[in-house]
């Protein structure tokens, strides 16, 4: 678990860039910061490797301060992916994967084993992609070898600064589909910081919202969805044609999910475990609220004929394809 307590961070001109964050991140957990440019959302995220110091406050991993691991042993364990995929021009894909296993002294064997499995994992065929240079690779796949880069020693918690905010909207949305399958197979920490509510709402187990360096809302993507806290949330939320105009329009229905193709078909089994039955016709803000007390929710047509179940990975889905397209805007 990473714990931050009362951590400060302030700059020689006074000016306050972190102020008094108290906050954990559970271990396995895919945890997004999101806010404006200049709320501290990068600056907290490089605390927690020590590239930038803390001004006050501490922060701990495993119950240990960070500032009493050795600097090496600490960046060993915190793999890191950056906007700039700064991959080593002159080194081939597998040097660049074997940049750590190398410096933990790894034995050869095990290092290109490890290259092939990555690789693998994000599609790169080993065979044609180990030895090639970073300017014979795509941008799409020069990130692809960024992250498995940063995962090539197995470290336990991966820190990414807007990792794909460079790349084409078609990339980008390919990548966000990549790094959310890889989740689920490592299980890793993941500490991910983004501008794009999108990007936000398709990958966080939990989304900090953040302002001049202070938590605004810390929540899961439904309860930020379903109740944002202040007007600065909802103004966020907004920005994205997200709220006003789909959440909080009674004219959106769940029927436009159903026509969507953003629901789970119902079966014999799953029809009886949901609490609640909805209609078509109800207002997709219905279907927020009731999602948020039952994992799942029956959908009746006008008979009364259950036809649909909806789940919350479904309405997510639905208010993510939303928020990129700029449906309804």
């Amino acid at each position: 678990m990473i714990r931050f307590e009362n951590v400060t961070k302030k700059y020689d001109n006074d000016s306050v860039a972190v102020d008094h964050l108290n906050l954990n991140i559970e271990d396995g957990e895919f945890f997004v910061f999101i806010g404006p440019s200049g709320c501290g959302k990068t600056t907290t995220l490089k605390m927690i490797n020590r590239l930038i110091p803390l001004s006050t406050g501490t922060i701990y991993i495993d119950e240990k301060r960070i500032s009493d691991y050795d600097i090496h042993e600490l960046r060993y364990d915190i793999g890191y992916v950056l906007q700039q995929i700064a991959l080593f021009p002159h080194m081939t894909i597998a040097e660049n994967i074997a940049i750590v296993p190398e410096l933990k002294k790894w034995d050869k064997q095990k290092i290109y084993d490890r290259t092939t499995e990555l690789l693998e994992m994000v599609g790169l065929d080993p065979a044609l992609y180990r030895d090639r240079l970073p300017k014979e690779l795509s941008g799409g796949e020069q990130q692809r070898v960024g992250v498995v880069r940063a995962l090539a020693a197995d470290p336990s918690i991966i820190l990414m600064d807007e990792p794909f905010s460079a790349l084409d909207p078609i990339s980008r949305q390919k990548l966000q589909q990549d790094i959310s399958e890889l989740q689920k197979k490592i299980k890793k920490t993941i500490v991910f910081v983004t501008h794009d509510m999108q990007e936000a709402l398709a990958l966080g187990d939990r989304i900090c919202l953040m302002q001049d360096g202070k938590i605004v809302q810390c929540d899961t993507p439904e309860n930020i969805l379903k109740n944002p806290e202040t007007d600065f949330v909802r103004n966020f939320l907004e920005s994205g044609n997200l709220l006003p105009k789909t959440l909080f329009d009674h004219s959106i229905t769940i029927s436009e999910l159903l026509n969507r193709n953003f629901f789970t078909p119902t079966t014999a089994g799953n029809a009886s475990e949901a609490s609640r039955h909805l209609k078509t016709t109800d207002p997709l803000e219905e279907l927020v609220t009731a999602l948020a007390n039952a994992k799942s929710v029956t959908i009746e047509d006008e008979t009364g004929m259950s036809i649909a179940t909806i789940k919350t990975k479904d309405l997510l889905a639905f208010l993510s394809s939303n928020l990129k397209e700029g449906v309804h805007s």
